[in-house]
Protein backbone atom coordinates (compact mmCIF):
# COMPACT_ATOMS: atom_id res chain seq x y z
CA UNK A 1 0.00 0.00 0.00
CA UNK A 2 1.33 3.44 -0.93
CA UNK A 3 -0.45 5.36 1.85
CA UNK A 4 -0.50 8.31 -0.54
CA UNK A 5 -4.07 9.55 -0.12
CA UNK A 6 -4.39 7.87 3.29
CA UNK A 7 -1.36 9.81 4.55
CA UNK A 8 -2.93 13.12 3.51
CA UNK A 9 -6.11 12.42 5.46
CA UNK A 10 -4.82 10.12 8.20
CA UNK A 11 -4.99 12.83 10.88
CA UNK A 12 -8.54 13.79 9.96
CA UNK A 13 -9.65 10.15 9.98
CA UNK A 14 -8.09 9.58 13.42
CA UNK A 15 -9.12 12.90 14.96
CA UNK A 16 -10.59 11.01 17.94
CA UNK A 17 -7.12 9.89 19.12
CA UNK A 18 -5.79 11.87 22.10
CA UNK A 19 -2.03 11.76 21.49
CA UNK A 20 -1.21 13.86 24.53
CA UNK A 21 -3.04 11.36 26.72
CA UNK A 22 -1.21 8.51 24.98
CA UNK A 23 2.14 10.17 25.68
CA UNK A 24 1.20 10.63 29.33
CA UNK A 25 0.23 6.97 29.56
CA UNK A 26 3.47 5.73 28.02
CA UNK A 27 5.51 7.91 30.36
CA UNK A 28 3.50 6.59 33.30
CA UNK A 29 4.23 3.01 32.19
CA UNK A 30 7.96 3.69 32.19
CA UNK A 31 7.74 5.37 35.59
CA UNK A 32 5.86 2.36 36.92
CA UNK A 33 8.76 0.16 35.74
CA UNK A 34 11.36 2.54 37.17
CA UNK A 35 12.84 3.10 33.72
CA UNK A 36 14.08 6.40 32.29
CA UNK A 37 13.28 6.74 28.61
CA UNK A 38 16.76 7.82 27.47
CA UNK A 39 17.25 7.70 23.70
CA UNK A 40 13.88 6.58 22.38
CA UNK A 41 12.58 5.25 19.07
CA UNK A 42 8.98 5.75 17.97
CA UNK A 43 8.60 2.72 15.71
CA UNK A 44 5.97 2.98 12.94
CA UNK A 45 5.51 6.63 13.89
CA UNK A 46 3.10 7.44 11.05
CA UNK A 47 2.49 11.18 10.74
CA UNK A 48 4.45 11.85 13.91
CA UNK A 49 1.69 12.95 16.29
CA UNK A 50 2.86 10.80 19.20
CA UNK A 51 6.53 11.48 18.40
CA UNK A 52 5.94 15.21 18.79
CA UNK A 53 4.02 14.81 22.04
CA UNK A 54 6.82 12.73 23.53
CA UNK A 55 9.43 15.22 22.30
CA UNK A 56 7.51 18.01 24.02
CA UNK A 57 7.88 16.06 27.26
CA UNK A 58 11.64 16.28 26.89
CA UNK A 59 12.22 12.78 25.57
CA UNK A 60 15.14 12.41 23.16
CA UNK A 61 13.23 10.69 20.38
CA UNK A 62 13.25 9.94 16.68
CA UNK A 63 10.79 8.18 14.42
CA UNK A 64 10.77 5.41 11.84
CA UNK A 65 8.01 4.42 9.45
CA UNK A 66 7.75 2.36 6.25
CA UNK A 67 5.72 5.05 4.47
CA UNK A 68 7.56 8.00 2.95
CA UNK A 69 4.20 9.73 2.52
CA UNK A 70 3.49 9.50 6.26
CA UNK A 71 7.01 10.69 7.11
CA UNK A 72 6.67 13.73 4.85
CA UNK A 73 3.66 14.83 6.88
CA UNK A 74 5.55 14.12 10.12
CA UNK A 75 8.54 16.18 9.01
CA UNK A 76 6.31 19.13 8.12
CA UNK A 77 4.68 19.01 11.56
CA UNK A 78 8.03 18.89 13.33
CA UNK A 79 9.29 21.89 11.35
CA UNK A 80 6.14 23.88 12.12
CA UNK A 81 6.51 23.03 15.82
CA UNK A 82 10.17 24.06 15.81
CA UNK A 83 11.27 20.55 16.80
CA UNK A 84 14.39 18.95 15.37
CA UNK A 85 13.39 15.29 15.04
CA UNK A 86 15.04 12.71 12.85
CA UNK A 87 12.64 10.61 10.76
CA UNK A 88 13.83 7.53 8.85
CA UNK A 89 12.02 5.39 6.27
CA UNK A 90 12.39 1.72 7.22
CA UNK A 91 10.24 -1.37 7.69
CA UNK A 92 9.94 -2.74 11.21
CA UNK A 93 11.08 -6.21 10.20
CA UNK A 94 14.29 -4.85 8.65
CA UNK A 95 15.07 -2.21 11.26
CA UNK A 96 18.64 -0.97 10.98
CA UNK A 97 19.71 1.77 13.41
CA UNK A 98 22.95 3.73 13.77
CA UNK A 99 23.31 2.48 17.36
CA UNK A 100 21.32 1.21 20.30
CA UNK A 101 18.38 2.89 22.03
CA UNK A 102 17.05 2.74 25.59
CA UNK A 103 13.35 2.59 24.76
CA UNK A 104 11.16 1.62 21.82
CA UNK A 105 7.50 2.61 21.54
CA UNK A 106 5.20 1.17 18.87
CA UNK A 107 1.62 2.39 19.10
CA UNK A 108 -1.80 2.40 17.45
CA UNK A 109 -1.83 -1.30 16.46
CA UNK A 110 1.16 -0.92 14.14
CA UNK A 111 2.30 -4.48 14.91
CA UNK A 112 -1.08 -5.68 13.61
CA UNK A 113 -0.05 -4.38 10.19
CA UNK A 114 2.53 -7.17 10.07
CA UNK A 115 0.36 -9.90 8.63
CA UNK A 116 2.70 -12.89 8.80
CA UNK A 117 4.10 -14.55 11.90
CA UNK A 118 7.59 -14.36 10.41
CA UNK A 119 7.34 -10.58 9.99
CA UNK A 120 6.34 -10.14 13.65
CA UNK A 121 9.17 -12.38 14.81
CA UNK A 122 11.68 -10.48 12.67
CA UNK A 123 10.43 -7.14 13.96
CA UNK A 124 10.85 -8.31 17.57
CA UNK A 125 14.34 -9.63 16.81
CA UNK A 126 15.39 -6.34 15.20
CA UNK A 127 14.02 -4.33 18.13
CA UNK A 128 15.91 -6.59 20.54
CA UNK A 129 19.12 -6.25 18.53
CA UNK A 130 19.12 -2.45 18.81
CA UNK A 131 17.76 -2.22 22.35
CA UNK A 132 20.15 -1.66 25.24
CA UNK A 133 20.29 -4.37 27.91
CA UNK A 134 17.45 -3.70 30.37
CA UNK A 135 15.89 -1.35 27.81
CA UNK A 136 12.12 -1.38 27.31
CA UNK A 137 9.90 -2.20 24.36
CA UNK A 138 6.32 -0.96 24.81
CA UNK A 139 3.74 -1.65 22.10
CA UNK A 140 0.02 -2.17 21.68
CA UNK A 141 -2.08 -4.65 19.75
CA UNK A 142 -5.64 -4.94 18.58
CA UNK A 143 -7.09 -8.16 19.98
CA UNK A 144 -8.82 -11.02 18.22
CA UNK A 145 -12.01 -9.91 19.98
CA UNK A 146 -11.79 -6.48 18.33
CA UNK A 147 -11.11 -7.94 14.90
CA UNK A 148 -13.94 -10.44 15.17
CA UNK A 149 -16.60 -8.47 17.04
CA UNK A 150 -15.86 -4.77 16.53
CA UNK A 151 -14.13 -4.29 13.17
CA UNK A 152 -15.66 -7.44 11.68
CA UNK A 153 -17.79 -6.75 8.62
CA UNK A 154 -18.50 -3.16 9.57
CA UNK A 155 -18.34 -0.08 7.37
CA UNK A 156 -17.77 3.56 8.25
CA UNK A 157 -18.34 6.83 6.41
CA UNK A 158 -16.27 9.99 6.94
CA UNK A 159 -17.66 13.17 5.39
CA UNK A 160 -14.81 15.63 5.82
CA UNK A 161 -14.25 19.11 4.42
CA UNK A 162 -12.10 18.12 1.45
CA UNK A 163 -12.76 14.41 1.15
CA UNK A 164 -15.46 11.78 1.52
CA UNK A 165 -14.16 8.41 2.69
CA UNK A 166 -15.97 5.06 2.67
CA UNK A 167 -14.19 2.59 5.01
CA UNK A 168 -15.14 -1.09 4.72
CA UNK A 169 -13.84 -4.08 6.69
CA UNK A 170 -13.85 -7.79 5.95
CA UNK A 171 -12.85 -10.26 8.69
CA UNK A 172 -11.19 -13.61 7.92
CA UNK A 173 -11.95 -16.03 10.74
CA UNK A 174 -9.30 -18.54 9.67
CA UNK A 175 -6.43 -16.03 9.82
CA UNK A 176 -7.64 -13.34 12.24
CA UNK A 177 -7.03 -10.79 9.49
CA UNK A 178 -9.19 -7.80 8.64
CA UNK A 179 -9.08 -6.41 5.12
CA UNK A 180 -9.53 -2.64 5.28
CA UNK A 181 -10.74 -1.11 2.00
CA UNK A 182 -10.74 2.66 1.66
CA UNK A 183 -12.43 4.65 -1.09
CA UNK A 184 -11.57 8.34 -1.12
CA UNK A 185 -13.55 10.96 -3.02
CA UNK A 186 -11.49 14.15 -3.10
CA UNK A 187 -13.17 17.40 -4.01
CA UNK A 188 -11.72 18.87 -7.22
CA UNK A 189 -13.72 21.99 -7.96
CA UNK A 190 -17.31 20.90 -8.52
CA UNK A 191 -16.31 17.27 -9.09
CA UNK A 192 -14.86 14.48 -6.96
CA UNK A 193 -11.85 12.36 -7.84
CA UNK A 194 -11.95 8.77 -6.58
CA UNK A 195 -8.97 6.75 -5.37
CA UNK A 196 -8.83 3.45 -3.50
CA UNK A 197 -6.35 1.92 -1.07
CA UNK A 198 -6.48 -1.22 1.03
CA UNK A 199 -4.42 -3.08 3.60
CA UNK A 200 -4.65 -5.96 6.05
CA UNK A 201 -4.39 -5.99 9.83
CA UNK A 202 -3.92 -9.28 11.67
CA UNK A 203 -4.61 -10.11 15.31
CA UNK A 204 -2.45 -12.70 17.06
CA UNK A 205 -3.11 -14.78 20.21
CA UNK A 206 -1.30 -13.18 23.13
CA UNK A 207 0.41 -16.43 24.12
CA UNK A 208 2.03 -16.53 20.67
CA UNK A 209 3.15 -12.91 20.92
CA UNK A 210 4.73 -13.38 24.33
CA UNK A 211 6.48 -16.52 23.07
CA UNK A 212 7.99 -14.59 20.16
CA UNK A 213 9.19 -11.90 22.56
CA UNK A 214 10.99 -14.54 24.63
CA UNK A 215 12.60 -15.98 21.50
CA UNK A 216 13.91 -12.50 20.69
CA UNK A 217 15.47 -12.08 24.14
CA UNK A 218 12.72 -9.82 25.48
CA UNK A 219 11.17 -10.65 28.85
CA UNK A 220 7.49 -9.95 29.35
CA UNK A 221 6.90 -7.44 32.16
CA UNK A 222 3.17 -6.74 31.91
CA UNK A 223 0.08 -6.81 29.70
CA UNK A 224 -2.52 -4.10 30.33
CA UNK A 225 -5.82 -3.05 28.90
CA UNK A 226 -4.58 -0.10 26.88
CA UNK A 227 -4.89 3.23 28.65
CA UNK A 228 -4.99 1.58 32.07
CA UNK A 229 -2.98 -0.56 34.48
CA UNK A 230 -5.71 -3.20 34.58
CA UNK A 231 -5.34 -6.71 33.11
CA UNK A 232 -7.16 -7.37 29.81
CA UNK A 233 -10.65 -8.83 29.88
CA UNK A 234 -12.28 -11.15 27.29
CA UNK A 235 -13.84 -8.11 25.58
CA UNK A 236 -10.72 -5.92 25.64
CA UNK A 237 -10.18 -4.34 22.22
CA UNK A 238 -6.55 -3.25 22.58
CA UNK A 239 -3.76 -4.35 24.91
CA UNK A 240 -0.46 -2.68 25.76
CA UNK A 241 2.51 -5.00 26.23
CA UNK A 242 5.61 -4.04 28.22
CA UNK A 243 8.78 -6.05 27.58
CA UNK A 244 12.38 -5.68 28.77
CA UNK A 245 15.62 -6.62 27.03
CA UNK A 246 17.17 -9.49 28.95
CA UNK A 247 20.66 -9.13 30.38
CA UNK A 248 23.31 -11.83 29.99
CA UNK A 249 22.52 -13.49 33.32
CA UNK A 250 18.83 -13.69 32.46
CA UNK A 251 19.59 -15.11 29.02
CA UNK A 252 21.55 -17.96 30.62
CA UNK A 253 18.60 -19.05 32.76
Amino acid sequence: MSYNVFARYYDALTANVDYEMMADYLCALLEREGHKAGLTLDLACGTGNLTLQLAKKGIDIYGIDASMDMLSVAQEKAAEAGCSILFLCQKMQSLDLYGTVNTVFCSLDSINHLVTEQDVKQAFQRVSLFLETDGYFVFDLNTLYKHRCVLGENAYVYDLTDVFCAWQNHFEEATGRVLVSLDFFEKKGKLYERSSEEFFERAYPLEQVTGWLEEAGLALCAIYRSGSFEPPAPNTERVTIVAKKKNEETLKT
